[in-house]
């Protein structure tokens, strides 16, 4: 068969489980995930000339101290990025969550990331291989439920193709009342013919957008303003000394639709040939873009709303922000290609 699954026992900071390893017959392209780290897609390899070249920047410490957001694909949900002050007010009641980003000022990017998700299915195809995993939050984070106004369930359906790594998501309420979420994904991409360990100068990103959202201390302000300058990203160029951590809105495509998916960023290299590009459905209308301290990495994170769009939705701006009735459910699909010739 051109595709198949295995599965081994591996641990990471102390916890042990099985990781699940998709690959294609041939030799074009794998993908590691980690279930009980998050669902994390920690490696995805394609092909650049005679071998396979990771795509996803890793921690080389991850075995010791597997942060769960600093590699490979995290997902986050149900909220991406922050909620300030850890606060918010929703369905009559005022809640606090645990303030853990990194100035321990808010909450950041949700229960997801941080937890065991459980595999639920998974399959080959003649064009490729597939992985399902669930998480729950009555079941897999009941420690949370007060933390969140309804019992909900996130399904994911990682797909491996020979140039393409793609996510079909499904959100589902299914508690007793309503359910509000986003939806955010925040890959650490590396440019597989760049060197292992080589600084991200050297790339060169597209990514289209007309606006971004003003920040204070990594939230919005409520306001937007004309991306221009070192932030506009609407004509390919180097990265070289950039330092991103924007949130981009009223996004436009580099491509054409492709069916119901549209390109938002292109990702190349000035001393290497392909491309590298993103592809997301209407349901993720927000972008960002983050280099890491680092510097080994660009993140091209797509959103389905805003940062802190809890608190935003309710001041009455528009951000994004979905809330689901119950037994209301919603899909988003965001898909990863590689071409080596582009």
């Amino acid at each position: 068969m051109l595709y198949q699954i295995d599965s081994e026992e591996r641990s990471a900071g102390g916890r042990s489980g099985k990781v699940y390893t998709l690959s294609h017959g041939g030799g074009e392209a794998c993908a590691e995930i980690w279930p009980d780290h998050g669902f994390n897609c920690l490696r995805w390899q394609v092909r650049c000339g005679d071998q396979l070249c990771d795509a996803l920047y890793a921690d080389k410490r991850w075995h010791e101290d597997p942060v769960p957001t600093r590699s490979g694909v995290p997902i986050l949900f149900p909220f991406p990025n922050r909620i300030r002050d850890g606060r918010y007010h929703f369905g009559g009641r005022d809640v606090q969550l645990p303030c853990n980003d990194p100035a321990r000022k808010n909450a950041i990017h949700g229960f997801a990331p941080r937890r065991p998700w459980r595999v639920v299915g998974h399959g080959v195809e003649h064009d490729n291989a597939w992985l399902r995993g669930r998480f729950q939050a009555s079941i897999d984070a009941p420690d949370t439920r007060a933390l969140w106004p309804s019992n909900y369930r996130l399904s994911a359906v990682i797909r491996l193709r020979k140039d393409a790594l793609r996510y079909d998501f499904r959100v589902e309420n299914v508690g007793q009342e309503p359910f509000p979420f986003g939806l955010g994904m925040h890959p650490y991409f590396r440019f597989p013919q760049a060197k292992p360990d080589a600084d991200i100068g050297r790339y060169r990103l597209r990514a289209p957008a007309a606006a971004i959202w003003v920040l204070e201390e990594n939230l919005p302000t409520g306001e937007r303003e004309p991306v221009s300058g070192s932030l506009d990203w609407n004509e390919e160029r180097l990265v070289g000394n950039t330092v991103l951590d924007t949130l981009y809105t009223k996004l436009r495509t580099t491509t054409s639709p492709d069916g119901d998916l549209v390109c938002r960023a292109e990702l190349r290299h000035a001393g290497a040939s392909g491309v590298l590009r993103v592809w997301t459905d209407g349901a993720f209308r927000e972008l960002v873009l983050f280099t890491p301290p680092h510097r080994r990495a660009v993140c091209i994170e797509p959103y389905t709303c805003a940062t802190d769009a809890i608190n935003l939705d309710a001041r009455g701006i528009d951000v994004g922000w979905r809330v689901l009735q119950p037994g209301g459910e919603s899909s988003a699909v965001v898909e990863f290609r590689w071409s080596a010739h582009d």
